[in-house]
């Protein structure tokens, strides 16, 4: 006896509809599973072979079962009816849609009728399906899916999302409705190449800085060696300068290697939200403990102005935090003159607004690092001051570029790598934070960077305390 007769309008009986998710789900699960242990083609990502193995599947069953387009959509999307493999397909980890359109010519016409949970989060739809064209608006992403829809052609589309954590992704365009009826489907899969391209990207600057500034001291303490070989062997005077000078070289690359390595590992993971809680005032307080014999050196003073333990918490990493801190101080620092003085000011509690806004009218200024900010109200601010020669407007747009320098200015005797700004903005990146910079030129300059402040009730993490010696 057959499972159900289909009526002469063509729609399944209710016995059908009834039997629909008995018979797909089995079969449905046999084929994703049988699409897990499968091995991975070397441009496919297992999720995605899953996925279109599940869709095929659910195309065949709909061809057999005379299931229109429209009924193919209902059953994904009717949370009572659904088949059993369209939950997993909602949780797999890339994003995966599949989409309908009739006419080649309608260019609106092309609809989402799936989208997973990793699909709705990234485009920031609802599951109920909608235009295409509101969700996806790469203009190359939509000439692979309409090649999938109306030629039966897959296709591989690799572009990057916006924003200041901009994300790189690999699109893949399959077609599941060949031949009958009106309606064309096809499955978009999603891929995020993010990681890979950072680390491509991360190696080529590494080495690229890496042979670029290391030839320099490399060359000079070559020089020396030669000297001392020669004619400077039996001068003890000469010896003993030029021993000085090679071992500033040798701690100069040391110093470099660390900073290119420290921006290396900040780049690979800039993509990746910290978890912690970190306390900026007690954070700022072990940054100035630990430089002050550095400050007594060169009699400099701090003035801080923090608030009180506890007052200002944010979402962070407090070793980075402390480096943004430690390479902000440290500047101040170098540049600061002979009883001079450098202010620590911490301000919690300011909308994105009052903690990007200028504080002197007069001052040149410029914002390095502007955060999306959009889910984010409350912002704890920190503001470096030093009283050195300050900075030309012009040179405000390149302070964060890697090994950029002002030229005809003197930073004492320790000279930095031409990282430390650099490393700060790709932190306050990673820390969804914002960087900032004002300056009179004979007055001073004034670096800002502000963080999320931390939800109420959260407590900061852990961290071993900084002292002079570290």
């Amino acid at each position: 006896m057959p499972l159900a007769q289909t009526p002469p309008d063509g729609q399944p009986s209710g016995s059908l509809r009834v039997f629909w998710p008995v018979i797909v789900g089995p079969l449905a699960i046999l084929g994703l599973a049988f699409a897990g242990v499968a091995q991975p083609g070397p441009a496919v990502l297992a999720s995605a072979v899953t996925a279109l193995a599940g869709f095929m599947m659910l195309r065949r069953l709909g061809r057999v079962l005379d299931l229109p387009a429209s009924g193919v959509a209902q059953s994904l999307t009717a949370a009572e009816d659904a088949p059993p493999f369209a939950a997993i397909l909602d949780r797999l980890p890339d994003p995966l849609m599949v989409i309908a359109a009739e006419e080649a010519d309608d260019l609106t016409g092309r609809r989402f009728l799936f989208a997973n949970a990793a699909a709705r989060e990234l485009f920031k739809i609802q599951p109920q399906g909608g235009l295409l064209v509101t969700a996806v608006r790469n203009p190359r992403v939509l000439e692979a899916v309409d090649e999938a829809l109306f030629g039966g052609i897959e296709g591989v589309v690799e572009f990057e999302t916006g924003g200041t954590q901009g994300r790189s992704w690999l699109a893949y365009a399959r077609p599941l409705r060949e031949t009958g009826g009106r309606s064309r489907l096809a499955l978009l899969a999603l891929r995020d190449e993010t990681d890979a391209r950072r680390s491509e990207r991360t190696r080529a600057d590494f080495l690229a800085n890496a042979s670029h500034e290391l030839r320099t001291p490399l060359a000079s303490l070559s020089g020396f060696i030669e000297t001392l070989r020669g004619h400077a062997k039996d001068d003890p005077g000469a010896r003993d300068k030029f021993l000085g000078i090679m071992l500033a070289q040798a701690e100069r690359m040391s110093r470099l290697i660390d900073d290119l390595m420290s921006l290396s590992r900040i780049e690979l993971n800039e993509h990746i939200a910290p978890l912690g809680r970190v306390d900026l005032a007690m954070a700022a307080v072990d940054v100035i403990d630990a430089l002050a014999p550095q400050a007594r050196d060169k009699e400099v003073a701090f003035d801080p102005i923090l608030p009180p333990r506890g007052g200002a918490v944010v979402d962070g990493d407090r070793d980075q935090i402390i480096q943004v801190i430690q390479n902000l101080v440290d500047n101040a620092i170098k540049y600061t003159p002979r009883g001079g003085t450098v202010r620590v000011e911490i301000f919690p509690g300011l909308s994105a607004e009052a903690a990007a806004a200028a504080r002197d009218p007069a001052a040149a200024r410029m914002s390095l690092l502007t955060p999306d900010h959009d889910m984010v109200e409350r912002y704890a601010v920190m503001r470096v001051t030093d009283r050195g020669p300050g900075l030309a407007r012009e040179h405000l747009p390149r302070l964060t570029e890697r090994f950029y320098r002002v030229e005809g200015q003197k930073s004492g005797d320790r000279s930095g790598t031409g990282l430390g700004l650099a490393i700060v903005k790709h932190i306050m990146n990673r820390h969804r934070g914002g960087l900032t910079v004002e300056s009179v030129q004979g007055e001073g300059a004034t670096f800002g960077v502000y963080l999320p402040m931390a939800k109420a009730g959260a407590a900061p993490s852990p961290s071993p305390i900084v002292t002079a010696e570290a």
